[in-house]
């Protein structure tokens, strides 16, 4: 069992939790993910290690409530306890040698950009962040990236904060502006990654992106995970998360991502009756 030692409300509908899972912390990096299980009786789900605390022995996950398991998940508070957090999965993000970055984030993505930005920060890179949201009712993280970005661009749809546009056009901005940059690292809606590789191949800058497909037992055992890269099937739990954006089949992905959301949406909805009956 694993204590919630702390709980914030992001927005409306991101949720952090510092976990305490010293095992987990001790080893985490940026990058990599844990698999948990909010009882005995649920289902297995991937989060990315959005942070962790070494010396506390916490490990930070954020995480959007879209099917049943994240609104079980909401339901625990602080000193609750969730039944497994197993990690850290997957290969964490390749960040030494780096000395200009841009890292682009698009919503609840920006959680697992997050601590890529500060990694990089703290190994002298210099960071410029570029993080994109619908609306200022769903920005996440602006304090926290500020500290660790040599340049912020905020970026909403509607320009109700920050500047108004998209991530790619910050990015090109900046491109064009001069900047030269080693990588560029995109974490977000798989449309947002698929755009922003879009341009920086017409710029020949080498585009890194983390991918979250559905994902099962995390050992690359169950092949739920598979994506096309390069013209080779990739496992996301094994091989990545993180991919060369230029080679990822996104339109392969963007279909099998979307085959389960019918049922997500419905046994969200059941759930959410459920916890109202209880309520009352």
């Amino acid at each position: 069992m694993y204590k919630i030692v702390r709980k914030k409300e992001l927005n409306p509908t991101v949720t952090l939790m510092d976990i305490d899972a010293p095992m987990v912390a001790k080893k985490a990096e940026p990058g990599q993910f844990i698999i948990l299980r909010v009882d005995e009786n649920g289902e297995r789900i991937p989060l990315t290690v959005a942070d962790f605390d070494r010396d506390k022995g916490t490990v930070t996950i954020i995480f959007q409530i879209v099917g049943a398991t994240t609104e079980k998940l909401n339901q625990k508070n602080e000193g609750d306890f969730i039944q497994d957090f197993v990690g850290p999965l997957g290969v964490e993000s390749h960040t030494e040698g780096l000395k200009k970055v841009a890292v682009v984030g698009g919503g609840v993505g920006c959680a697992i950009a997050f601590p890529i930005a500060k990694k990089l920060h703290n190994l002298g890179c210099e960071v410029h962040s570029i993080v994109g949201f619908r609306n200022k009712d769903l920005v996440i993280l602006e304090e926290e990236f500020g500290q660790v970005s040599d340049k912020l661009c905020m970026m909403t749809d509607d320009g109700s904060h920050g500047t108004k546009g998209l991530v790619t056009d910050a990015l090109k901005q900046l491109i064009e502006s001069g900047e030269k940059y080693d990588e560029v690292i995109a974490i977000g809606p798989l449309i947002m990654m698929k755009f922003v590789c879009a341009l920086t191949k017409q710029y020949d800058i080498k585009t890194v992106v983390s991918m979250n497909p559905i994902m099962i037992d995390g050992t690359g055992m169950c092949g739920g995970c598979r994506l096309t890269v390069g013209g080779e099937t990739k496992f996301a739990c094994v091989d990545g998360p993180d991919f060369d954006g230029h080679l990822v089949d996104f339109d392969e992905a963007m279909e099998r991502s979307a085959m389960y959301k019918p049922f997500e949406r419905k046994k969200h909805e059941e759930v959410c009756n459920l916890f109202q009956k209880e309520v009352k």
